[in-house]
């Protein structure tokens, strides 16, 4: 796995916490994919559902859309490297 790939961290916009499907997420970060992990696990955990990490695919781990549960996988697998 490539950590320092190109990735940008999106956050959906939401309406009393919950993501309003109506609406297209904007990015917020821009960098490598082991700085958007890191931005993301930073956030509050309460708010998380709201984010996802867009990458290149590095097949078979990592597809190109990240998802809150997936991030955090990723993130303890960083961790134990």
């Amino acid at each position: 796995m490539d950590f320092g790939a190109a990735a940008r961290l999106y956050k959906w916009p939401s309406l009393g916490n919950s993501r309003r499907e109506d609406r297209v997420p904007y990015m917020v970060s821009n960098g490598t994919l082991d700085e958007c992990i890191q931005e993301f696990m930073a956030k509050p955990e309460k708010s998380r559902h709201l984010y996802e990490i867009r990458t290149t695919a590095q097949a078979p781990l990592i597809p190109e859309i990240l998802s809150p549960e997936h991030i955090i996988e990723l993130s303890r697998l960083r961790d134990f490297l």
